[in-house]
């Protein structure tokens, strides 16, 4: 009898794992769909040529297959938490990853450029829900001792994307075509709506929400909505074509911030005065959180400033291909997917803010360390600063995760997680346009500087005009390459001056963190014998 009684003991713990197996496996599906439309936004990118040729339109008129994205993507994702917990989360969510997922096959067999940007417009309203969701789904499903492990998972996904994205691209174009670019999510998200259905649960509290809202009426604040769309959608117009037009001398861009400085104003008014808001602002009353937002819009600069920065000059500069820069880039998130575990576990142990501001130095110190480099500068260098610079990454992505959720009242996860991903995406978009725009007014000063410099009577300038004209044949092709030296090295001095400015941006952000309140690590952590 007793054996019966100590067999059992020993054998009633076996659910429990089996339960913890299958939680753990709703992260990697909630990482997975994060995954695919991470991906989808940095995949595009480099298959622009071939669709406007394709489709038989210009470069440019093709850039609207990003933009039509993003801006869709943009005016959704505020209003996530509020569809999350009006339709029910887990309906959401799956209709999130059928929508995206027949968008995508629908864009692969796009028969033209107009038809294609409707649809990416379709996807990127889809694709809205599936980071913010996946989140609040991880933050709801694991004890906050657990939380660490899970964000480690989802992180990992969501870092691996714009890393892999430009070269897992490029390959697919040149050895398939576009069209596989996008369908290539099609079997993706069919496996994903299969697990989601089967393993994904709405908790009580969120449960609780709907129901009541359900029972009371669903009222619909169309104003809201209509603010949300307008100012949002200038925004991202703003960050995203704001270099291409020139900025305040172009009368597009001047009108779309008139628009998005009025409609933001009168929806933050909204808001926080309106008994039923889209986005709940009054979570930004709590120091934490509103602080954690402002910490992972500044995260996001330097993370997506850089991926654009590093291929470019790459490309650019020292003769890279598109292939060569993203086997280049690579490798940094190969070693954040292996960090983020080790992070995952010391989160439970070490107070967070420790961890994130040993990360941004981490990462300012990256930067610093690229304000060193020269056009002579050997490939091994470059990986192994790209390298550095994302294990500071792993150290900030977590633990801010960590801080945001501490203190979010149960019942406003879905709304929290549509605020800080509102927050990490327009950090990006800020990013992304800051360092295109210091990166063109520099190269400008620099070139400038340099041709002043250049004094034709300088006898070390005649001498050395003299040995390439005896090298390349003639006096014309002489000045030709000196041209060619000016620009490349104008351009260089330029990349080294918009990395002191994220050194410095990343700096600061190390220090904001201290401006939280302390972290303490959970009570009932596990310790782990291994």
């Amino acid at each position: 009898m007793s054996g019966a009684v100590a067999t059992n003991a020993q054998a009633a713990p076996r659910p429990a794992a089996s339960a913890a197996r299958f939680t753990y496996l709703i992260a990697v599906v909630c990482g997975m769909a994060a995954f695919m439309e991470v991906l989808d936004t940095a995949i595009a990118n480099v298959s622009l040529v071939h669709i406007a040729g394709s489709l038989s339109a210009s470069t440019e008129e093709a850039t609207w297959v990003l933009t039509s994205y993003l801006v869709a993507n943009a005016i959704v994702l505020p209003m996530t938490g509020w569809l999350s917990d009006t339709i029910g989360r887990k309906r959401y969510y799956i209709g999130c990853i059928v929508a995206f997922t027949i968008a995508s096959l629908l864009c692969g067999l796009a028969p033209s450029l107009p038809a294609l940007i409707g649809l990416r417009i379709l996807q990127g309203a889809a694709g809205a829900g599936l980071q913010p969701v996946s989140q609040a789904i991880l933050a709801d499903s694991f004890p906050q001792e657990q939380r660490g492990m899970a964000m480690a998972v989802y992180g990992m996904a969501v870092i691996s994307g714009p890393a892999f994205g430009p070269a897992l691209g490029g390959w697919i174009t040149d050895q398939f075509s576009w069209h596989w670019i996008f369908l290539i999510n099609v079997p993706v998200g069919i496996v994903l709506v299969t697990l989601a259905m089967a393993l994904i649960r709405d908790p009580p509290e969120l449960r609780a929400v709907t129901r009541q809202r359900r029972e009371s009426g669903i009222r619909v604040d169309y104003l809201g909505f209509a603010l949300i769309a307008l100012s949002m959608g200038s925004l991202q117009l703003i960050l995203d074509l704001g270099q291409k037009h020139d900025w305040l001398d172009s009368d597009f861009i001047l009108s779309c911030i008139m628009v998005c400085v009025f409609s933001l104003a009168l929806l933050v008014y909204r808001e926080l005065t309106h008994e039923h808001p889209i986005i709940n602002l009054r979570l930004l009353g709590n120091r934490n959180f509103a602080i954690a937002n402002v910490l992972v819009a500044g995260m996001s600069i330097p993370l997506l400033g850089l991926s654009v920065l590093l291929p470019q000059m790459m490309q650019t500069l020292l003769g890279y291909s598109a292939m060569d820069a993203g086997i280049v880039v690579s490798p940094g998130a190969l070693v954040t997917v292996v960090m983020m575990p080790i992070v995952g576990k010391l989160v439970t142990r070490v107070d967070s803010r420790i961890l994130s501001s040993s990360g941004y130095v981490l990462i300012s110190l990256a930067m610093l360390m690229l304000t060193t480099i020269d056009l002579d500068i050997a490939h091994g260098q470059l990986v192994a600063l790209r390298m550095f610079q994302m294990f500071g990454l792993a150290f900030v992505f977590i633990p801010l995760n960590a801080l945001a959720y501490a203190d979010t009242p149960p019942g406003q996860t879905s709304s929290a997680t549509a605020i800080i991903n509102l927050m990490r995406n327009l950090g990006g978009s800020v990013g992304v346009s800051m360092v295109t725009f210091s990166l063109s007014r520099a190269h400008q000063v620099h070139h400038a500087n340099l041709a002043e410099n250049i004094d034709p009577l300088n006898p070390a300038y005649q001498a050395t005009m003299q040995s390439m004209s005896t090298t390349l044949g003639n006096e014309q092709a002489a000045h030709a390459a000196m041209s060619g030296m000016i620009e490349r090295q104008a351009g260089m001095l330029a990349y080294i001056d918009v990395y002191y400015l994220l050194a410095a941006l990343t700096a600061i952000m190390a220090m904001t963190v201290w401006l939280v309140k302390r972290s303490k690590p959970p009570a009932s952590a596990p310790v782990d014998s291994h």
